[in-house]
């Protein structure tokens, strides 16, 4: 065989082996890209995003999108040539798959922890968003969880609310574990509900729970120092003033939090608070307002800048990562607080943009 024609078959044979050990080769990697954004202020497979009955709404324009990021799978076992392929593509980026998806996560796991937080972000943007607008919001002390196997299995539910402990009352979902960790383990604790059906009942007729009754749970032992506990765990639920259904499929995490906020704003508010400019963001928000940093934050200017976005909202926490990669076209304004937000808004809407609050270099 000519020397010219062997070496050719041997390069095509190492190829092939290099290419057959990429395909086959596993690499603890993930990857993230940028994903759909979508409108609060508008619809979404047909259905608005938004839906508010009960209060006067009024006419929006313009888009204030909630962006996101695709993720390969937790249980997705990437190989070297994805993982290559991943690093030399612009729009995407390949990290270690534990970033992802810490103590080893299951797909399952995954994406129940994302509803949740989902859930919880869509009760949130309510709540930060009537506030901004000076509606009142009512809340409560509620049973989130009971743990299974626990002293309080079978005797407290989830959705009870918690009036008082041991004949005190219960204002904020911290005073359970406190009132909780003053017994020892095998005493009683004495808790005064409103059990989760009458709750509901008296949500749906609109009116104050009256049926209250008191439960006894005997104590638990848990961690080294041998602590008190009953196996639930506390949280806050809201009553609203009217109803504020946020509908969304195929998203989960925190991070949509500001944007629905600012949505829910638009809506009940006479002013326009886009004029009609392309605005997208990200952030979670809290009850009080205060917005937080999300991950994938590259992605997320990505694709807003994909689907036209020319202002994106960005948590302060967010402008460093944020500025490392700016599209072209975008302006990153730097936001902590709804309020925050709805200022720079409404500096948008007027074309007054000369004083935005903007991510900056150090």
């Amino acid at each position: 065989m000519p020397r010219r024609t062997a070496t050719m078959l041997a390069s095509t044979l190492m190829l092939f082996a290099l290419l057959c050990a990429g395909v086959f080769m596993k690499v603890p990697y993930s990857e993230m890209s940028p994903g759909p954004t979508v409108n609060t202020l508008g619809d979404s497979h047909g259905e608005p995003v938004l839906n508010i009955s009960g209060h006067k709404t009024y006419p929006t324009t313009g888009h204030l999108n909630m962006t996101t990021v695709r993720v390969t799978g937790a249980d997705y076992d990437m190989n070297l040539l994805e993982a290559v392929y991943g690093w030399a593509a612009g729009d995407n980026i390949v990290v270690p798959h534990e970033n992802l998806y810490p103590d080893g996560k299951t797909d399952q796991e995954s994406t129940q922890e994302n509803a949740e937080e989902f859930s919880q972000s869509q009760e949130s943007a309510k709540v930060a968003a009537l506030k901004q607008i000076g509606i009142p919001v009512a809340s409560r002390v509620v049973v989130s969880s009971v743990v299974k196997g626990s002293p309080s299995e079978g005797k407290l539910h989830a959705g009870d609310v918690i009036k008082s402990v041991d004949g005190a009352p219960v204002t904020a979902p911290e005073d359970v574990a406190k009132l909780v960790t003053k017994h020892k383990p095998g005493e009683p604790v004495e808790f005064l509900i409103v059990p989760t059906a009458e709750a509901a009942e008296a949500e749906k007729a609109n009116r104050e729970p009256t049926a209250t009754t008191k439960i006894t749970v005997v104590a638990g032992k848990a961690g080294p120092e041998g602590r008190a506990v009953v196996g639930i765990r506390a949280g806050t639920d809201h009553t609203f003033p009217f109803t504020i259904d946020i509908k969304l499929a195929d998203v989960g995490g925190p991070s949509a939090g500001l944007m629905f906020s600012l949505g829910i704003v638009d809506k009940l508010t006479p002013e326009n608070l886009t004029g009609g400019k392309f605005i997208a963001g990200t952030g979670t928000i809290d009850d009080a307002g205060k917005v937080g940093p999300i991950g994938g934050i590259q992605m997320k200017t990505i694709g807003a800048r994909q689907a036209g976005a020319e202002y994106f909202l960005t948590p302060a926490d967010n402008c460093a990562s944020a500025l490392t990669n700016v599209p072209d076209g975008l302006k990153l304004v730097k936001v902590a607080t709804i309020d925050d937000a709805v200022k720079a808004l409404q500096k948008i809407s007027k074309g007054d943009t000369a004083g935005l609050p903007q991510c900056t270099k150090p």
